[in-house]
């Protein structure tokens, strides 16, 4: 069998790979290209495309497609369901289904960084999902300190502080200083849709089509205006802030262009917003 989907994979695009290799045809040949030409290279090398839309082998509903070859070949082995849950969880960024899910991400986005050859990274795909596999077959219930007392005791004493130290109450200016600093960072960061497209490794035509379904209805840039402008309310409620130092900490060029922003999207200009805004605090004290 021959099995084709798009290049530069990270988690669904191996582990799909191995689970076929392992439990349906150990023979199976992958190949990786870019996504327009999926379709057409499917027809010409009669390769059943897999983990893209409006294909069998794709996602259903909160499922990925390592769910659907699991149901679809019927594979009950206890292990490859709680390696299902650890794939799904990281391929659709929902680490609370399996707490693994978060390292099984950051080791895939790691050897996508490190290794360029899409091939060269499905065999490295292999081995960490054989040793994902052992662990879920033979290891699952074993703890890391349950053979280390000296490692346990160090760890129940550390969570012992945490837990004291948790009971202590944040300062204020502890939570302003993550929001400016979160403002500066966001404000650096150039929001290019190519370059997002690259890192997540989806064509940028398709994001761009399926953005909208996702975010509020809202084009990329539509929703990106809106979450600065967002930031901008919540700034305003800080008096110490001017109306042109919030423009600046929510990434806005000028001034000019975040009053027609923010009039774009609330209906009003920022200087009445805010008027409104003390008035009703005024108003809610005197009651």
């Amino acid at each position: 069998m021959k099995w084709i989907t798009r290049e530069r994979p990270k988690i669904d695009r191996l582990a799909c790979p191995w689970l076929i290799r392992k439990y349906v045809d150990s023979n199976a040949q992958f190949f990786y290209v870019p996504f327009d030409e999926i379709l057409k290279k499917a027809a010409e090398l009669n390769a059943i495309p897999f983990d893209i839309p409006d294909v069998e082998f794709t996602h259903y509903g909160d499922q990925c497609t390592f769910d659907y070859i699991v149901k679809k070949y019927q594979i009950t082995d206890p292990a490859v369901h709680i390696l299902a849950d650890i794939v799904r969880a990281a391929d659709t960024d929902r680490y609370s289904i399996a707490k693994e899910a978060a390292g099984l991400g950051a080791i895939s986005a790691g050897l996508a960084y490190n290794i360029r050859d899409d091939y060269q990274l499905l065999e490295q795909g292999y081995i960490i999902y054989d040793a994902l596999y052992s662990w879920a077959k033979h290891l699952y219930q074993q703890k890391h300190l349950q053979n280390s007392p000296f490692e346990k005791l160090l760890h129940e004493v550390y969570h012992k502080i945490l837990k004291e130290n948790d009971k202590k109450k944040t300062p204020v200016w502890v939570k302003e200083l993550k929001n400016i600093i979160q403002d500066q960072i966001d404000m650096q960061f150039t929001f290019d849709l190519k370059k997002i497209s690259d890192e997540l490794t989806l064509n940028p035509s398709y994001l761009s089509r399926e953005f909208s379904k996702y975010f509020d209805d809202l084009n990329f840039g539509e929703y990106v205006r809106k979450k600065r402008i967002e930031k901008a309310i919540e700034l305003m409620q800080q008096p110490e802030y001017s109306l042109t130092e919030i423009a600046y900490l929510t990434g806005f060029s000028d001034q000019s262009h975040f009053t027609r922003s923010f009039k774009h999207i609330t209906g009003e200009n920022p200087s009445a917003f805010r008027n409104k805004l003390k008035k009703s605090k005024v108003d809610t004290k005197s009651k």
